[in-house]
């Protein structure tokens, strides 16, 4: 009997999409946790992670990249919104061009990070061709357009308790809290 071989498969994640949406919640993904549940629930051995450039977030992009995470970088824009200096990176066509071309032979099916109608046209091409494996959408208003694929839809907040970020107490804050509820 042959040993069947591990699948490949490869995660697509949005960070903004995933970042904003999580927070909007109230809860932060904690990122190692996450990169392990992609690897262990989905055989994720790669996932890339498009997010926009700014300079002063080197330490950021680090710690991700100590996770696991294959960075994919966009530049980003300044205007002023409101009065307040604002950055944009919009990432969804280095998403797709990454999922559809440049690793698309790498792979055998993809995790798209994301509720973004815009990557409908992705999703299309990716089910059509047997590569589309789950999407997973940040919170239960994701787009309408990912309708037609909504078997494949999990909503990341009902994972909330596995994945959220939670500070580490400090060792004084631990002794803090224990005179405290003495």
């Amino acid at each position: 009997m042959t040993k069947k071989a591990a699948a490949n498969n490869y995660a697509f994640i949005d960070s903004q999409n995933l970042n904003l949406g999580t927070q909007k919640q109230g809860w932060d993904v904690d990122y190692k946790k996450f990169r392990q549940y992609l690897r262990d629930k989905y055989s994720a051995k790669k996932a890339f992670l498009f997010i926009g450039f700014v300079e002063n977030n080197q330490k950021l992009y680090s710690h991700l990249q100590s996770c696991g995470f294959i960075l994919i970088f966009k530049p980003t824009i300044s205007y002023l919104k409101d009065g307040v200096e604002t950055r944009k990176g919009n990432v969804d066509a280095e998403l797709v061009l990454w999922a559809s071309a440049v690793e698309y032979a790498n792979y055998d099916q993809a995790v798209i990070v994301s509720g973004d109608g815009d990557f409908a046209c992705l999703m299309q091409f990716l089910e059509e061709r047997n590569k589309l494996l789950r999407i997973l959408a940040p919170t239960v208003k994701y787009s309408q357009l990912l309708q037609p694929y909504v078997d494949k839809v999990l909503v990341i907040s009902k994972l909330r308790r596995m994945l959220e970020y939670k500070k580490r107490e400090t060792a004084s804050a631990v002794g803090r809290n224990l005179r405290l509820s003495r």
